[in-house]
C-alpha cells in the first residue's frame, strides 16, 4: 500500500511537471509569436506607406498593412494580435515616413490596433450566430451610413467620395455575408473583422479629435482644434481603406495556415 501510495504521488508529480513545462513553452512562445507579428506589421506598414497620405484625412494613412495582425489574431488569439498591433504600429509610427511622435501614437495609435485586433481574435474564435451577426452589420453599416451622410450635408465629402465609401463599405459587408454562407466556418470572423476594425477606426477618430485640443497635429490644416466632423471623417476613412483586406485577404491566408498546421484550427468558444 506504501509502495503504491509512493508510485502514485510521483506520477503526480512527473504530470505536474510536465504540464508546468508546458505551460511555460506556451508561455514563451506566444511572447516569441507576438515578437514576430510585431516585427512584420511594423515591417509591412514602413514598405506599404511609402508616404501615402490622403490630402483629406491628415495623419491617418492608407494602411493594408493590417493583414497581419489580423493573421496573428486569428492563428494565436486576442492577447497575440492586440499586443502585437499595439507594438507595431509604434516602431512604425516612430520610423520615417511615420510622423515621429511618441504621445500621438501612445494616446490614439496604439490603443486603437490594440483594442481592435484583440477584438477580432476573441470574436473569431466564438461560435457567433447568424442573428447577432446579422444585427451587428446592420447597425455597424447603419452608424458609418449616417456619419457618411453627414458628411456630405456639411460638403466636407463630394458625391463621387460619398459613393466610394459607401460602395467599399456594403461590398465589404457583402463579402463578409457571403463568405460566412459560403464557409460556416469563418461567419464569427466575418463579424470579428466588422466590429474589430469598427471599434479601432473610433478610437482613431475621436481620439485624434481630442488629441488635437491639446497639441497640433501633424499633416492637418488645422493642426490645434480640429472640429468634431473631423472625427467622423477620420473613422469612416480608417474603416473603409482597411476593410477590404480584412475580410479578402485574412481569410485565405489563415486557412492555408490551417493546412499546414492543424493544430492551429481553434474549438470555437460559445
Amino acid at each position: 500500500m506504501f509502495k503504491q501510495s509512493i508510485q502514485k504521488l510521483y506520477l503526480i508529480r512527473i504530470n505536474s511537471a510536465s504540464f508546468t513545462n508546458c505551460e511555460t513553452y506556451m508561455k514563451t512562445l506566444y511572447v516569441a509569436v507576438t515578437g514576430v507579428s510585431a516585427a512584420l506589421y511594423a515591417i509591412v506598414g514602413i514598405l506599404t506607406n511609402m508616404g501615402i497620405v490622403s490630402p483629406v484625412v491628415g495623419v491617418v494613412k492608407f494602411w493594408p498593412a493590417v493583414i497581419v495582425p489580423a493573421i496573428f489574431a486569428v492563428l494565436f488569439g486576442p492577447w497575440v494580435g492586440g499586443a502585437s498591433a499595439a507594438i507595431g504600429i509604434f516602431i512604425s509610427d516612430m520610423v520615417q515616413p511615420g510622423h515621429g511622435i511618441a504621445l500621438l501614437s501612445l494616446t490614439v495609435g496604439v490603443p486603437s490596433n490594440f483594442a481592435g485586433f484583440y477584438l477580432i481574435g476573441s470574436i473569431s474564435r466564438r461560435n457567433m450566430k447568424w442573428r447577432s451577426i446579422i444585427t451587428a452589420l446592420i447597425v455597424g453599416s447603419a452608424a458609418l451610413t449616417g456619419m457618411i451622410g453627414y458628411l456630405f450635408t456639411i460638403e466636407s465629402l463630394t458625391m463621387d467620395v460619398v459613393a466610394l465609401f459607401l460602395g467599399v463599405l456594403f461590398t465589404c459587408v457583402a463579402i463578409a455575408i457571403g463568405i460566412g454562407l459560403w464557409k460556416p466556418e469563418w461567419k464569427s470572423y466575418s463579424l470579428a473583422s466588422v466590429v474589430g476594425l469598427l471599434v479601432g477606426s473610433a478610437i482613431i477618430g475621436f481620439g485624434l479629435w481630442a488629441y488635437s485640443q491639446f497639441l497640433p497635429l501633424p499633416l492637418t490644416g488645422f493642426e490645434r482644434n480640429a472640429p468634431v466632423y473631423e472625427s467622423f471623417l477620420w473613422l469612416v476613412w480608417t474603416f473603409d481603406t482597411e476593410i477590404p483586406f480584412l475580410v479578402i485577404i485574412v481569410p485565405p491566408v489563415v486557412k492555408i495556415c490551417y493546412k499546414a498546421f492543424p493544430s492551429l484550427a481553434p474549438q470555437h468558444e460559445e
